[in-house]
């Protein structure tokens, strides 16, 4: 079954989504939507990243949680640097976080909440997937920084992927 349908649940979203976006239920649509939904899953196996084995679940609703505190307050305190610019320069940096965390598919949860939360950009991946270098907004304490980095957002997603 698994070579007929790579990715069942994905076949099905794309289905209705293209019916979704067709606004119709005719046979041709039908039709046409379900040889894409059947078609694009296998042409893109070999793209699809390892399986996913979560590890501890619970953590992950702490993380959402503390991911949209994060952004709430960023959003506020990017808009204060901005509108402070003139008294007081952001004091924008590149810093160089030093990873633990290995696992393909929590480096790409740990690159999105970066790219969610305001003021930072994820910018480079060593290619030994050591050291990550983001260019952060406005720096007070390049330490306290990483060290709230990792404390936040890297301990919780080790603990979900590793």
């Amino acid at each position: 079954m698994k070579r007929l349908f790579p990715a069942p649940w994905l076949s099905l979203a794309l289905w209705l989504l293209w019916l979704l976006l067709n606004l119709s239920m005719t046979p041709g649509n039908l039709l046409l939507g379900g040889v894409l939904a059947y078609c694009a899953p296998l042409m893109m196996r070999r793209l699809r990243p390892l399986p996913v084995r979560i590890r501890r679940p619970g953590v992950i609703l702490h993380l959402i949680l503390i991911v949209g505190r994060d952004v709430l307050v960023s959003n506020f305190a990017v808009a204060w640097g901005v509108l402070n610019a003139g008294r007081r320069p952001p004091r924008s940096r590149f810093i160089k976080v030093p990873l633990d965390l290995r696992d393909a598919n929590g480096l790409a949860a740990l690159s999105m909440i970066t790219t969610v939360v305001p003021g930072t950009v994820w910018s480079e991946l060593a290619l030994d997937r050591s050291v990550l270098l983001l260019h952060v907004f406005d720096l007070d304490d390049e330490a306290r920084f990483i060290q709230h980095f990792k404390t936040t957002y890297e301990r919780p997603l080790m603990e979900i992927f590793e």
